[in-house]
């Protein structure tokens, strides 16, 4: 039969092992440091600088406590060594708990350091001064700038809450466990130095590609980090992200079957009858995405059977208020996701008046 102290170890190393990577189970029955002190860190949406600052110096605290809690743990699971009175206790123990003693307070002192001047000497602050540039006139204004991108609904922003990536307009933020890696946009630049294929879940049709970037800056007060991303959201950060993206390894960043059947989509229709707008009629803005031109028109040009009926093409009197990507996107949507070998020869109802369409039928406006 296993010992007390045999098996409050294993249990408190396991503990102790989910508490600082935290999977996904602790994430849900709220174990973690945002969770468990959210009373004293604040709101992430409303200062996304300080809520980290304080997130960072309460992980360092409560993280060295850790060796600590297993010696008191063991006060309790293991009374016969008597680990409550220190002058009766082993030499080992006895240096174990001076070690834990010391790193407590090491953490303490190393925290109420990054707390002078208002949390001047914190990494996150130094790393922001180290980015000051006018108008800014120290961190405290660069904070500001961030916290104001972080509350916009279009950053982009993925990853599990210890290795979170983010793309506002004008910052690339990496946040993990002890710290913020900031770059701004304007000074760095990416480049995809590795890919690996992971097999996440059994009901994945195919692997998943998890790309490696790394971010360097010009500034050289910025140490380069990496970022680790899947290859399904490498569009959406391109599209974010303004500095250039380099592939030094050459790696081939697979797409998502909706990407590649949305490069078809275009293929066909460049090849479709184009449309010309009547004189006098101007092209306006797509009422999908609102930034480009609505540059596709839906005119009934396949003739097959049964086109009169339910299941045909029928004729479509809108005027141009699509791009070609929306309306691919929209097209893709409304397909059997199970069933990609069937897209291009389906038929979907438009998006403004319903009447079915094929890709056939798809002119791009001249």
């Amino acid at each position: 039969m296993e010992s007390p102290e045999l098996s409050f170890t294993l249990a408190y190393i396991v503990f102790c092992l989910c508490f600082v990577f935290t999977p996904s189970e602790f994430r849900s029955a709220g174990l973690t440091i945002q969770n468990l002190f959210s009373s004293c860190l604040g709101s992430e949406d409303v200062g996304f600088v300080q809520y980290h600052i304080r997130r960072t110096s309460v992980t360092v605290l409560v993280h060295s406590a850790l060796p600590l809690g297993y010696y008191m743990g063991m006060c309790v699971a293991a009374p016969e060594k008597n680990l409550g009175y220190i002058h009766k206790v082993s030499d080992s123990w006895r240096l174990f708990l001076l070690l834990s003693i010391c790193l407590q307070l090491a953490s303490w002192t190393h925290v109420i350091y990054w707390s002078r001047r208002h949390w001047h000497n914190h990494p996150i602050s130094r790393g922001l001064q180290a980015h000051v540039q006018p108008p800014h006139s120290g961190w405290g204004s660069m904070a500001a700038s961030v916290n104001t991108e972080f509350r916009r609904i279009d950053k982009f922003s993925t990853g599990a809450p210890g290795a979170r990536v983010i793309v506002t307009d004008s910052w690339v933020l990496k946040v993990t466990t002890y710290h913020v890696y900031m770059a701004l946009q304007s000074e760095c630049h990416v480049t995809v130095t590795e890919s690996r294929q992971h097999q996440l879940t059994q009901d994945l049709a195919s692997p998943a590609q998890i790309l490696t970037l790394r971010v360097d800056s010009i500034n050289p007060a910025i140490r380069h980090y990496d970022i680790r991303l899947n290859s399904t959201e490498y569009a959406e950060l391109r599209e974010k992200l303004h500095a250039p993206i380099r592939n030094s390894a050459n790696v081939v960043i697979h797409q998502t079957i909706s990407e590649l059947f949305l490069e078809t989509f275009k293929a066909q229709v460049d090849l479709n009858q184009p449309y010309t707008l009547p004189i006098g009629q101007e092209m306006e803005p797509c009422i999908g995405c609102m930034q480009v031109p609505a540059n596709t028109k839906l005119v009934r040009l396949c003739h097959t059977e049964g086109a009169d009926n339910e299941s045909g093409c029928q004729q479509c009197f809108c005027r141009p208020m699509w791009c070609l990507s929306c309306l691919g996107r929209w097209f893709a949507s409304r397909q059997d996701q199970q069933r990609p070998e069937t897209w291009l020869s389906s038929r979907v109802p438009c998006p403004t008046c319903r009447a079915k369409f094929c890709i056939l039928d798809v002119c791009g406006v001249h």
